[in-house]
């Protein structure tokens, strides 16, 4: 009869574990009856927590919560949280003007049409780029040469006065060249003011008067959502941290001090009988993965990753127990690894270990980070598994 050793990922406590055991067992069982599962839960001993009640979070109101003394609180930047919005999609703001706009009408022949001159204008933008900034011209030719065939700008541009409209385009143009910037990982990102005055000299050349960036409020449609949700976050900062710090200090504090975790997992398995095996979601992975590495664990005899990051840790240098490239030691056993293309956390491990490593590919059918978790609640990970059960 072989043994199913559970081990759970960051951020799960105590209730969120007893769940996943009853899911799990009834997810194998219901494939192939006969297995024993001893579930490994870890998050109390060996998970993170904010020892001092999060002294080490700025205050979230107008109080220190360490001395009591009030201090001053600067309003949040409503226009901060929008281009955050704006950032994460460069159409936003053409998206609610062109909602903005009524039923197309017809022209009297001859007629300039609304948005012919920011198109021209941005089309000259191509190729003046450099007059505007040197530094960025690479990427404000390509996104202006974007925008000038925008399916929104003719919407936009019938829904908003000829100032409004270079804004609101000049914005979206600064969000794309930003997001390029920050999706090539570059180490220097323009600050609010710097963005801000490219704003305007962007404006200013698709034929907005100088008035400053900021002007045309009313093209800021996304201010009013941009206040509540910066506020939102601001006052909420420590009830957030308090919900999200499991996760991430589990791992650091895994990758830090994580031989405890690893010594009472072996001790664990010691006491049980042939065949057992592993199965690790994310960090339990890498507990997992470690744990084999370390020293030999005759009684396992297959380990089972689950969204696991462990290859990809041992690719970056960042794996405790075994460096790049140094290989997997001949009594590591069978390894399956489980991922799904759309969990941004899963890695691969065959082409790290060729002849070490299985990996297949499921479909969660959920966008991350809700692929990351779904594993559990799909049938074809629980078939797979009991297809590679000794």
């Amino acid at each position: 009869m072989a043994t199913v050793v559970l081990i759970h990922g960051t951020g799960v406590r105590r209730q969120g574990f007893s769940a996943l055991v009853g899911r799990v067992t009834a997810g194998l069982t219901a494939v192939r009856d006969g297995l024993r599962f001893v579930p490994y839960y870890w998050g109390d001993t060996h998970g993170a927590s904010l020892a001092a009640g999060g002294a080490s979070l700025p205050p979230d109101t107008g109080t220190d919560r360490g001395t009591g003394e009030l201090f001053p609180v600067s309003a949040p930047d409503d226009d901060v949280a929008a281009w955050a919005v704006l950032f994460a999609d460069p159409d936003a703001e053409l998206a609610l003007a062109a909602a903005m706009a009524g039923h197309a009408s017809e022209r009297p022949p001859g007629s300039v049409l609304p948005e012919q001159h920011i198109q021209e204008r941005l089309i000259a933008l191509t190729v003046r780029s450099r007059d505007v900034a040197a530094e960025s011209a690479a990427e404000i030719s390509q996104a202006a040469s974007l925008l000038s065939a925008h399916p929104l700008l003719a919407p936009a541009a019938d829904a908003l006065e000829p100032d409004d409209v270079a804004v609101l385009v000049a914005r979206s143009l600064v969000a794309r060249v930003v997001a390029v910037t920050l999706d090539r990982g570059d180490p220097l990102v323009p600050d609010g003011r710097g963005r801000d005055e490219l704003v305007d000299h962007v404006a200013q050349f698709l034929g907005a008067s100088p008035q400053g960036s900021e002007r045309a409020l009313r093209a800021r449609l996304l201010r009013a959502a941009g206040s509540v949700a910066s506020r939102a976050v601001v006052r909420r900062r420590y009830a957030l941290t308090q919900a999200a710090h499991p996760a991430a200090g589990d791992v650091l504090r895994y990758l830090c001090r994580g031989e405890p975790v690893r010594a009472d997992l072996r001790a664990l398995v010691a006491e049980l009988e042939t065949p057992v095996v592993l199965i690790g979601h994310s960090l339990g992975g890498i507990i997992a993965l470690d744990t084999l590495i370390g020293a030999p664990l005759p009684q396992v005899r297959l380990l089972v990753t689950v969204g696991s990051q462990g290859p990809f840790l041992y690719e970056s240098g960042s794996l405790p127990s075994l460096i790049h490239p140094e290989p997997l030691p001949p009594f590591f056993p069978d390894w399956l690894n489980v991922y799904d293309r759309r969990d941004l956390l899963s890695y691969l491990g065959a082409g790290l270990f060729p002849g070490r490593v299985t990996d297949v590919a499921v479909d969660n059918g959920q966008p991350f980070p809700a692929a990351h978790s779904a594993y559990w609640t799909n049938q074809d990970v629980y078939r797979l598994i009991v297809e590679h059960l000794p």
